[in-house]
């Protein structure tokens, strides 16, 4: 047996690898609220459809699977339907929809997975096309990738860390997952026995969760450190 902790390098993407998520997300609520003349701010738009959208995604599993596209339209009806009625929120999700598919890097990613010697498996909560798209416009390359639409199923649920261990061939006690989500990453992958990392990024909006990991870490860069 290796003499290293690790056997493979789990990497959410989204929050995690891309960049601009945060701005995405504002300029959603931000044109949500001048449409509607809401009186929320957009910060606290963004936090009320937040968390209406974890929600969602508990309830849109398996059977009852909705992709990352419906999630965000279900979620927004459901977050301000009350106050303005039925409409269309395929506008303002498009714009969320539109950064999946084409998201910026944060400056330490290329370099830090060109450094990367160990396989590694994208495991995130995405409609497969876009990410495909967004991992193919910035010519990054993983050993596996497997997604909430692959798997029917929604981070924190263990089942797609469970999907991504069995598609690399790993004892997921010999795996190390990087996440920029508490809720999501970290006590998603800690129900496996899959050691956390949790990158704390200062651009995140809101997380709803409260999950120790084993590890906090600020840039990708210092996993090279763990590893």
């Amino acid at each position: 047996m290796s003499k290293r902790p690790f056997d493979a390098v789990f990497l959410d993407f989204y929050g995690t690898l891309s960049a601009g998520d945060r701005q995405a997300v504002h300029d959603a609520c931000e044109k949500v609220v001048d449409t509607f003349r809401l009186p929320s701010t957009v910060d606290e738009l963004a936090v009320q459809w937040g968390e209406r959208f974890f929600a969602t995604i508990e309830r849109s599993n398996h059977d009852s699977f909705k992709t990352l596209y419906q999630c965000e339209c279900e979620s927004l009806k459901e977050t301000i339907g009350p106050t303005v009625g039925e409409f269309d929120p395929a506008p303002f999700v498009e714009i969320l929809e539109t950064y999946w598919r084409n998201p910026g890097l944060h400056d330490d990613v290329q370099e830090t997975l060109a450094k990367l010697d160990l396989p590694t498996c994208c495991v995130s909560n995405a409609d497969t096309a876009a990410l495909h798209n967004a991992i193919n416009t910035h010519g990054l390359t993983f050993h596996a990738i497997t997604t909430s639409e692959s798997t029917r199923c929604y981070k924190p649920r263990p089942e797609i860390f469970r999907n991504a261990a069995q598609i690399m061939d790993v004892d997921p006690k010999r795996v190390i997952h990087v996440g920029d989500s508490l809720h999501s990453d970290v006590s998603g992958a800690a129900k496996l026995g899959i050691t956390t990392a949790w990158l704390c990024r200062s651009e995140r909006i809101h997380d709803i969760g409260q999950a120790k990991a084993d590890h906090t870490i600020h840039s990708l860069s210092q996993l090279l450190e763990i590893i």
